[in-house]
């Protein structure tokens, strides 16, 4: 069986022809680097990926994780290639080398993480998990929290968490009842349980540093009397080195549907002794610290949900090339003629294109957002990033969600290319399906972020970033109807565009009236268009960029340029009439599902 992770083809044609990555060499920043380097990296991630990573992803899964006393232990199998990522530094590869990153574009870094991430996510999240808790002591740390913590954590050499769910709240996090009592050295003891905490405790670190959202005794009540926490599994002294065991205990890890060689813990807090903790940033104001990280996670989690369609796409494409079986339809009534590969048969080839189509929208996707994080730190022009900052902030609810949907779409897709052989664990597309499907729920739910984009990020500014977001859209549709042959996609495109900003204002307008439950009931719906139209915009986009380049193009890349073509004409002209459906029904917004009462549901 090929060992496959992601397109090398397509990552490249991303990186250098689409969101032309090469254009930050110009800056200080990136000045001593170049194409050849970018190039060498994504080559040493993939190659690294697959000799010592990717091997461990289904024993991984079988063996899973070992809870005993408090204690965790990963699959063996995961310590090499563990501690070889953190020797070849591959766990912060955007961040300043001063702090133990690498320094490179985000771009480039989400192209080396296709490979790195997409090879076994379980076990490489033991590594990179402690970048978020780095970076929101970088941005909301003492001096001293950042010389004692950022580069232990963007290295690796601890681990990192984020201990936010309470049993008894939920994704209500304003009903926690964790607290913290400040003591006269100014540290603050903490006490309380937290559930579904990734990587709470396991044998790959000396140290696990746990950023704990908790209410200063006496705070507020809700989010608004929130502050949050370092509180270290060993204590850490003041000249770096390691103090005692701190009270922070596993109870327990969770058996979970997938990503079995990820730890997902009980932590209880203060229930045999002190429990200490650092106050990040000011009290009060541990929301507002914490959303930096969620963000990034939730872009992470879109990342995921990707990457796992990706490695189930090429595995269905190279099965369907492999599996011979039944007689093409031209030869059907010849009962000698011979079996063929199964991508021959038309329903397989409309999946695998179905499959392609949405993994390279998303991969495209993702980069744009990677892209728009580059010139946030690289240009010079203050409305230029800000119009990045807008974009980032709109589009990050759509990553989240629609890839984590898609991406599980396309994992079940590709079992039923396998047929009943995808269904066994024989194949990895199995694993993938289920490892996927939790994207869709942690980190916020899909729900939870339509609900985002409908009450929040739809009005940012008025509507005007919005509008901006539609108009970027525009730029791509006029680009096309320049371009021979894509002028058909570009009109269709440009129609349902227009119509996304009918249904968002029509939506909007709806969420300002007495059906406020109305709107709501259609935000997911709406999430799901919002992201149909942006594959088509990236698709067109794509084909636009293949068409400008196939007649000089090498016989090699003819092939893939012409399939950049043809993927935009079959979900332009395939599915986004389904999206336009689905804008034909949110616009009229049947009251239905908050009609009906409770007990209708049945089951009483």
């Amino acid at each position: 069986m090929a060992q496959v992770i992601a397109d090398r083809r397509d990552i490249d044609f991303v990186l250098f022809e689409q969101i032309e990555v090469e254009q930050f060499l110009k800056y200080e920043k990136y000045e001593e680097l170049n194409r050849k380097m970018f190039e060498l990296i994504v080559s040493e991630a993939r190659t690294f990926a697959v000799k010592e990573i990717l091997p461990t992803y289904a024993e991984g899964d079988r063996e899973g994780v070992k809870f005993d006393g408090g204690k965790v232990k990963v699959p063996d199998c995961f310590h090499r290639p563990h501690k070889l990522m953190l020797e070849g530094e591959w766990t912060s590869l955007s961040e300043d080398p001063a702090v133990g990153g690498q320094g490179i574009p985000h771009t480039v870094s989400i192209a080396a993480n296709e490979y790195l991430i997409g090879a076994n996510f379980a076990l490489t999240n033991y590594a990179t998990m402690g970048h978020g808790t780095g970076k929101m002591i970088e941005l909301f740390g003492t001096e001293e929290q950042k010389a004692m913590f950022m580069k232990k954590l963007y290295t690796g050499i601890w681990g990192g968490t984020m201990l936010l769910t309470e049993a008894q709240a939920g994704s209500d996090v304003g009903a926690l009842t964790t607290t913290a009592v400040k003591n006269p050295d100014g540290t603050y003891s903490l006490t309380g349980e937290k559930i579904f905490i990734t990587n709470g405790e396991h044998d790959l670190t000396e140290n696990i540093i746990h950023p704990v959202l908790a209410r200063v005794e006496g705070g507020m009540p809700g989010t608004k009397g929130i502050s949050i926490f370092i509180v270290p599994k060993i204590w850490v002294n003041d000249d770096g080195t390691l103090g005692d065991a701190n009270d922070i205990i596993c109870t327990g890890v969770e058996e979970k549907m997938g990503i079995h060689a990820s730890v997902t813990s009980s932590m209880s807090l203060g229930s045999k002794g002190i429990c200490r903790g650092l106050l990040l940033g000011e009290e009060n104001r541990g929301m507002r610290i914490m959303f930096y990280m969620m963000n990034d996670a939730r872009l992470a989690v879109g990342f995921q949900a990707f990457i796992n369609a990706s490695a189930a796409y090429l595995y269905a494409v190279n099965y369907a090339r492999e599996r011979l079986q039944g007689r093409d339809l031209d030869q059907f009534k010849n009962a000698e003629a011979p079996s063929v590969p199964i991508i021959s048969h038309p329903d397989v080839r409309r999946m695998l294109l179905w499959m392609k189509a949405h993994v390279e929208g998303m991969r495209s996707f993702i980069y744009y957002i990677g892209h728009c994080f580059d010139k946030l730190e690289c240009a010079r022009d203050e409305e230029e990033k800000e119009r990045c900052q807008d974009l980032t902030d709109l589009l990050t609810p759509v990553v989240k969600a629609y890839c984590s949907q898609r991406g599980f779409d396309v994992c079940v897709q590709a079992i039923q290319v396998y047929g009943g052989y995808g269904y066994t664990k024989e194949f990895p597309v199995e694993q993938l399906a289920r490892d996927c499907k939790i994207t869709s729920i942690y980190e916020g739910t899909d729900g939870m972020q339509a609900m985002d984009l409908l009450g929040r990020k739809m009005g940012m500014k008025n509507g005007k970033v919005f509008m901006a977001f539609l108009q970027e859209i525009g730029k791509t549709v006029a680009l096309a109807k320049e371009t021979e042959g894509l002028n058909d996609l570009a009109g269709r495109l440009e129609k349902a565009n227009n119509r996304l900003g009918e249904v968002a204002m029509n939506l909007g307008r709806t969420a300002l009236s007495p059906k406020l439950k109305v709107a709501f009931a259609f935000a997911s719906p709406f999430l799901d268009i919002m992201g149909d139209v942006i594959m088509a915009w990236m698709l067109l986009w794509r084909a636009s960029i293949a068409a400008s380049k196939i007649n000089n193009a090498k016989k090699k890349d003819v092939t893939f340029y012409e399939g950049q073509i043809k993927t935009a004409e079959f979900f332009i002209n395939t599915i986004l009439p389904v999206t336009t459906g689905k804008m034909d029904a949110v616009l009229e917004s049947s009251p239905a599902a908050i009609e009906i009462s409770a007990a209708s549901f049945g089951g009483l």
